[in-house]
């Protein structure tokens, strides 16, 4: 049964990156093979040996003792438990994203395309590159890839061209967050779970972190698609709404404002959202010229606008695909996650790959943790997802906190993500954003992901012997 999940798994996964050959859009075989996958597991509960504790982080013993009501409990019970993970993803990703239409209805992005006055596209290249990597460290990985191709859709006309730009913003992105504690929900995770602390978080992964950014970049600077100029084009200029750098200030203040609530309340990230959200909706209808009655419509304001409060209009912009999509890849991997299939590969690459580095001991008479390991827990995370990855990790290693081991989890589980469109959430929000083709990442972004990856690496392993 098993295996046969498994394979679910991969044929879900293909058709994804076959979206474009099949026609067949990303989020139908993603919900599909979510429903399939969970279908199996209650129709063949008794089959299963073991189950996988999410609050825990660990293998439930004797579980396949358990009677069938108590197994199906379990079942339902962890099925409540990654919805709800999965939706305080969403339901954020919902608000930041709302946040940056309401943004770009009063013309705010226009203010920072203002600031950008070059037409030099490897200038552009590295503004975006430098913007995503200390932005997304601030507001998160995910917020941040939205605000910035939001941003980037404004000057970049030519959508050949801006697909690019947008996949070195991925990767500066993940890298950027991998450095700060509320810069990717991997770090978060390790945060939280005292595995990692703020200080020895930068200490160690910073400049790792700043190299997994600059070195793709400036590779991608000598290629030939960002030589020359931007062509401009020459369109009607649209009236400025006079609130348009008030609304900027105003939104990406709120956002920031985020991680900030989380630390002082202990409330997860999705609620300061929703608080910001409001707040950002409020001045956006004060500051809105649409009046509307039951019947009639007046507006001073452009038609795109007439018939719509700023918020509903905002609401209607959004990528619902996207969401959705989110919503069966994430339950899906939670699927493989419940049944410990992901505990028990990352157990397995632990046992069996040889030790590459320096082999640690610990008082207890445990053996160190290959660097190896920890490199294709990096790549895993492309191919799978990074978060139960990490999940796994915490209830296999048991090494103190500020261990270097964590640190090298939150750097390759961080990064990783970058070398596959669809192995992280700033990726596959780019993805929907961008109708960015898997292969087209595959074949032009990747090989540059991998490079940053690895220099990255290897710099950690030297500011490792630092500490």
């Amino acid at each position: 049964m098993e295996a046969l999940l498994i394979l679910i798994f991969a044929l879900g996964y293909l058709a994804i990156t076959l979206e474009h050959s099949l026609k067949i859009d990303k989020l139908i075989p993603a919900l599909v093979m979510m429903a399939v996958m969970w279908a199996l597991i209650s129709l063949g509960i008794d089959a299963f040996p073991n189950w996988f504790d999410s609050a825990q982080h660990n293998l439930m013993e004797g579980f396949g003792l358990l009677d069938h009501s108590r197994k199906m409990e379990l079942m339902e019970e962890t099925l409540l438990h990654h919805l709800g993970k999965t939706s305080e993803i969403l339901v954020f990703l919902l608000g930041a994203m709302t946040i940056v239409e309401i943004i770009d209805y009063f013309d705010g992005f226009s203010t920072i395309k203002d600031f950008v006055r070059t037409k030099s596209k490897r200038k552009i290249l590295w503004i975006f590159s430098i913007l995503a990597f200390f932005l997304s460290a601030i507001i998160d990985n995910l917020t941040a890839t939205i605000v910035l191709i939001s941003i980037l859709q404004k000057i970049v006309k030519d959508r050949d061209v801006r697909i690019w730009y947008a996949g070195l913003i991925i990767i500066a992105a993940n890298a950027g967050g991998a450095w700060s504690p509320i810069g990717d929900v991997t770090t978060t995770m390790l945060w939280i779970g005292k595995k990692v602390s703020t200080g020895h978080l930068f200490g160690y992964l910073f400049v790792p972190s700043l190299l997994c950014m600059v070195v793709p970049s400036f590779i991608a600077s000598f290629l030939p698609v960002f030589r020359g100029e931007l062509e401009i084009e020459e369109t009607e200029e649209k009236k400025k709404s006079k609130f348009s750098s008030t609304m900027l200030y105003l939104g990406l203040g709120a956002i920031v404002f985020v991680p900030i609530f989380k630390v002082v309340t202990h409330l997860p990230p999705y609620v300061g959202m929703m608080l910001s959200l409001g707040v950002v909706a409020i001045f956006a209808e004060i500051y809105s010229n649409t009046k509307f009655s039951m019947t009639e419509f007046y507006a001073d304001e452009s038609d795109a606008h007439a018939s719509h409060s700023p918020v509903h209009h905002s609401l209607s912009k959004i990528e619902l695909p996207s969401i959705l999509f989110f919503l069966g890849i994430l339950m899906a991997v939670a699927a493989l996650e419940s049944l410990g299939i992901l505990f028990n590969f990352a157990g397995s690459l632990e046992e069996y790959m040889p030790m590459l580095g320096t082999e640690m001991h610990y008082a207890d008479g445990s053996r160190g943790v290959s660097d190896l390991v920890i490199l294709l827990l990096g790549v895993g995370s492309a191919i799978i997802d990074n978060v139960p990855l990490v999940a796994a990790s915490l209830g296999m290693f048991h090494e103190p906190m500020d261990n270097e081991l964590w640190h090298f989890i939150a750097y390759s589980a961080g990064t990783g993500g970058s070398m596959l469109i669809i192995g992280s959430a700033a990726g596959v929000v780019a993805m929907g954003m961008e109708k960015i083709n898997f292969f087209w990442y595959l074949k032009k972004i990747s090989w540059l992901a991998l490079i940053g990856f690895l220099v990255g690496a290897a710099a950690f392993m030297v500011t490792r012997t630092l500490f």
